[in-house]
C-alpha cells in the first residue's frame, strides 16, 4: 500500500475505532488555548495532510510536479497562530499548515485553491505566476523559498537586524514593524549546513554584543535527511547552550505542546528582541518526496514508529477529550476537505499555463518603482557633509577617493542606504574606499559585520526586505564564492519566483580583477567574474577611472532603488590608487569629483575613448587603462585605434557596442579574466555573428591562478602584449 494511503487509512481507522491518545497530559486551558483556536489549528492541519495526499496522486497522473510533503510537520501551524499576520516567516518548504493557517487569519484568502494552482504549475498561482511549486505569499509576509537547505537563514537574520538599524535610523516607512519577529524555519539536517552555522552564529554575535536580534530559528527536527539519520542529542547539544540564543524546546507532534513553544518562543523573541531556537520535534511520514521509497532504508518497525507519532492522531484526541469535535466531527472535517479538494482539482489543472519562454522570463527583471526617483541632496547639506574636505574636492583625485565621496553622496540622497561590510566602518575599508562614512553616518548607517561573507550578503538582502537599500562590501572577489549562492540562489532568484512582487534590491560592491602587484597573490588578485554572468537579471559594471567608478555607483544605486535590480559593482584593485597613465606625475588617471546632477552614465552607455578606424579594442577595467597606453605607442607607429570601455558586463550592450567598431575592420578584444569562461568568448561569438566581416583577435589572461610579486602579471594581457597583437592584426 502507498504510505500515504496507509498513514491515511491509520486517521481514519483510529476516529471510527475510539482509539485515539493524546501524546502529553497538557490540556488547552494548561497552555492558554482556547477551544476555537484549536480547531481552527486542527483544521488547518488537516488540510495540509489532504494536499499532501493529492500531490502524489497529481503526480502519478503527470498533472502534478512537486510532492516533497509536509506530513508529520504539521505542528509548525502553531506558529502561524503565535505569531502576527504582519511578521516575515522564511519558511521551510514543509510548512504548508503554517501558510494555510496564516492564510486563514487573514480575509479574502483561499490557501486550498491557491495551493492547487501551484502544484498545477497554473501560469495564475498568485506566488510564483507557474514556475515553482513553492510557498510564498506578499500578502501574507511569506517571501517563497524553493529548496530551502538553510540558504534563507543569513536573510532572515538580516531582517530582524534591518528592524532595529531601521529604528535608530529614524525610518517610518519600513516594511517590517517595529515590534516584528521574523521566523525563519528549517529542518535538522539542515542545521548542518555551514550557511545555517554561519548564520545561527551570526545571530548570536550579534544578541551577545546586545544589538536587537528579534528572530525565531524553528528547527522541525523530523530525526532524518532524506536517508541520514541525525544522531539523537545531536541538535539540543549543539543549539541548547550557545551564548547568546536562547533555546527551548517542544513536541510538534502534540498540539498543546507545539503551541506551548511557538507562543514561548514568540513572546520572547518579540519581548526582548533576542534570538531564539525553537526545538521542534517532529516526524517525518511518507519518505523524502514521492519518489523517495523509504523502506529501503528504514525498518518495518521504525516506519510503524513514526507512522504512531502522527501529529493529526494526537490533535485530533486532544479536541475530542476536551468535548471541542466529536470524532465523527473530526472525520466529517476530515472527508469534507477531501472532498472539496478533489472537485477543486480539476478545476486547477484546466487553468492557463505559462505559454512560452517569454512568459516564463518576464519576471527575471522586477518591475520598476513608478514615481520613486529620489531628489539630490540640497547644497546646504552637501556642504555640512564635505567641509572638512571642501579644499580636496577641488583637485583632482584617484579612484578610492573619489568612491568614497560618491558613497558619502548616495547616504545622504538616500536616506534608507546602509553600506555594511568588514572594516568598512572607523578603518574606511582596506583600500579607504568608505573612508569617513562612519563619522558622517554613524553605525547605524555604516554597519562593521563579522568576517562572514554569507552573513554580510544575508544582512543585505534581509535589509532590502525590509525596505532599505543596502551597499554591502566584498572586500575581496576571491571571498565571494563561499557566499554566492546568496546572489545566485537568493536575491536574484526572488524577482522570478514570486512573478516580480517581491524584490531585494542592493548593489554589492567588490573589489577585484588582477595587476595587483606584490600583495595577496591569488586570493587578492582574482580575474574572473564567471561566477555573476551566467545569472539570470543580474547587472554587472566594472569602472575603468575614478571619474566614471562615480557616475556608475550612482546609476547603479538608481537601478537598485527605482528598478528593484540586484546589482554586482566590480572595483579594479589596480586602479584605487593609480594617479599617472602615460608617465609618472601626469596625473591622467585622476579625477575632480563631480557634485550629483552635473554628468550621468546610464546602464548600457560604452565609453569610446579616440576616433581610429585601424583597429578597435574592445575592453573594460584594468583593461582601459593599459589599451590607452598602448593606444599611444600605436599612434606612433602609425596605428589608429580606438579603445572602447564596455562599463557594463551584463546586460551586455550588444547594439551600442557594435555600432562603436562599425567604423573599424578589426577588432581585438582585451580581456583581463581567464580565457574559459571569460568575456572575451561571448564578444567573440557576438562579432562572429553579427559582424562577420571583421578580423577578430582576442588577448585575455591565461587559464592559471596568479602568484605573488613580480610573478603577478605574467599570465596577464600587457601594454606591450596590446601593441604587438594590434601590430600583428593590422599589418599581417
Amino acid at each position: 500500500m502507498d504510505a500515504a494511503q496507509q498513514v491515511h487509512e491509520q486517521f481514519i481507522a483510529a476516529l471510527d475505532a475510539g482509539g485515539l491518545q493524546r501524546r502529553s497530559n497538557l490540556g488547552l486551558a494548561a497552555v492558554g488555548l482556547t477551544p476555537q483556536r484549536a480547531a481552527a489549528l486542527l483544521h488547518s492541519q488537516m488540510v495540509s495532510r489532504q494536499l499532501d495526499r493529492l500531490s502524489r496522486k497529481l503526480q502519478a497522473r503527470g498533472e502534478g510536479f512537486y510532492t516533497i510533503g509536509s506530513s508529520g510537520h504539521e505542528g509548525n501551524a502553531a506558529l502561524a497562530e503565535a505569531l502576527r499576520v504582519d511578521d516575515v516567516a522564511f519558511l521551510h518548504y514543509r510548512d504548508a499548515a503554517f501558510q494555510i493557517h496564516r492564510a486563514n487569519r487573514v480575509p479574502g484568502e483561499n490557501p486550498m485553491w491557491d495551493m492547487l494552482l501551484s502544484f498545477t504549475a497554473s501560469a495564475e498561482d498568485p506566488i510564483s505566476g507557474g514556475r515553482h511549486k513553492v510557498l510564498g505569499s506578499k500578502r501574507l509576509m511569506i517571501p517563497p523559498q524553493t529548496s530551502t537547505i538553510a540558504s534563507h537563514l543569513p536573510k532572515a537574520v538580516g531582517a530582524a537586524f534591518s528592524i532595529g538599524i531601521a529604528r535608530r535610523m529614524g525610518l517610518e516607512e519600513t516594511v517590517l514593524a517595529k515590534d516584528g519577529v521574523v521566523l525563519c524555519s528549517f529542518g535538522d539536517a539542515s542545521a548542518n549546513h555551514s550557511t545555517a552555522v554561519g548564520a545561527l552564529n551570526t545571530a548570536a554575535w550579534a544578541a551577545f554584543q546586545g544589538t536587537p536580534m528579534p528572530i525565531v530559528f524553528l528547527c522541525e527536527d523530523n530525526g532524518i535527511g532524506i536517508s541520514t539519520r541525525t544522531p539523537k542529542g545531536w541538535i539540543q547539544a549543539n543549539w541548547s547552550g550557545r551564548a547568546g540564543l536562547h533555546y527551548i524546546a517542544c513536541d510538534g507532534c502534540d498540539l498543546a505542546e507545539a503551541w506551548r513553544g511557538a507562543s514561548e518562543a514568540v513572546d520572547y523573541a518579540r519581548r526582548y528582541r533576542k534570538p531564539v531556537f525553537l526545538h521542534m520535534r517532529t516526524v517525518r511520514l511518507y519518505g523524502h518526496a514521492g519518489n523517495d521509497v523509504q523502506q529501503v532504508y528504514l525498518s518495518k518497525e521504525d516506519i510503524a514508529a513514526d507512522n504512531a507519532r502522527d501529529p493529526l492522531l494526537a490533535s485530533a484526541a486532544l479536541l475530542i477529550e476536551e468535548e471541542v469535535m466529536s470524532a465523527a466531527e473530526v472525520r466529517e472535517a476530515y472527508d469534507a476537505i477531501e472532498a472539496q479538494l478533489l472537485r477543486q482539482v480539476e478545476l486547477a489543472i484546466a487553468r492557463p499555463k505559462l505559454p512560452d519562454a517569454a512568459s516564463v522570463m518576464a519576471s527575471i527583471v522586477p518591475p520598476k518603482r513608478e514615481g520613486s526617483a529620489r531628489p539630490l541632496a540640497s547644497a546646504d547639506a552637501r556642504a555640512a557633509i564635505f567641509a572638512d574636505e571642501a579644499a580636496a574636492m577641488e583637485k583632482p583625485q584617484h579612484m578610492a577617493r573619489l568612491i568614497s565621496w560618491g558613497m558619502a553622496d548616495v547616504l545622504l540622497q538616500y536616506p534608507n542606504a546602509i553600506v555594511c561590510g568588514e572594516d568598512v566602518g572607523p578603518k574606511g575599508g582596506v583600500y579607504n574606499a568608505t573612508a569617513r562614512l562612519h563619522a558622517r553616518f554613524g553605525s547605524a548607517r555604516v554597519i562593521n559585520t563579522l568576517l562572514d561573507e554569507q552573513a554580510i550578503l544575508g544582512l543585505a538582502i534581509g535589509a532590502a526586505h525590509n525596505g532599505l537599500l543596502p551597499l554591502p562590501e566584498i572586500q575581496f572577489l576571491a571571498y565571494v564564492h563561499n557566499a554566492e549562492d546568496q546572489i545566485r540562489g537568493e536575491a536574484a532568484t526572488l524577482p522570478f519566483f514570486s512573478n516580480g512582487q517581491i524584490t531585494n534590491p542592493m548593489v554589492v560592491r567588490i573589489a577585484g580583477l588582477p595587476y595587483q602587484k606584490g600583495f595577496g597573490g591569488h586570493f587578492h588578485n582574482d580575474n574572473s567574474l564567471a561566477v555573476f554572468r551566467d545569472i539570470p537579471g543580474l547587472v554587472i559594471a566594472v569602472p575603468s577611472c575614478g571619474r566614471e567608478a562615480v557616475l556608475m555607483l550612482r546609476e547603479c544605486v538608481r537601478l537598485a532603488h527605482e528598478e528593484q535590480r540586484v546589482v554586482i559593482f566590480v572595483e579594479p584593485i589596480a586602479l584605487y590608487m593609480t594617479r599617472d597613465l602615460h608617465a609618472e606625475g601626469d596625473g591622467l588617471w585622476t579625477s575632480v569629483y563631480e557634485a550629483p546632477g552635473v554628468s550621468e552614465i546610464r546602464v548600457g552607455e560604452i565609453g569610446v575613448h579616440g576616433e581610429g578606424a585601424d583597429l578597435a579594442v574592445v575592453t573594460y577595467g584594468n583593461g582601459v587603462y593599459l589599451s590607452m597606453q598602448a593606444q599611444k605607442l600605436l599612434a606612433e607607429q602609425g596605428v589608429a585605434v580606438r579603445v572602447i570601455d564596455l562599463r557594463w558586463i551584463a546586460p551586455l550592450a550588444e547594439e551600442a557596442l557594435l555600432a562603436a567598431v562599425a567604423p573599424c575592420s578589426r577588432v581585438l578584444v582585451v580581456d583581463e579574466c581567464r580565457e574559459t569562461g571569460s568575456q572575451s568568448e561571448a564578444l567573440l561569438a557576438l562579432m562572429a555573428i553579427k559582424a562577420p566581416e571583421k578580423a577578430l583577435g582576442v588577448l585575455a589572461a591565461t587559464d592559471s591562478f596568479i602568484p605573488l610579486a613580480r610573478a603577478a602579471t605574467h599570465t596577464l594581457p600587457s601594454r606591450d602584449g596590446i601593441v604587438a597583437k594590434a601590430l600583428e592584426m593590422v599589418r599581417g
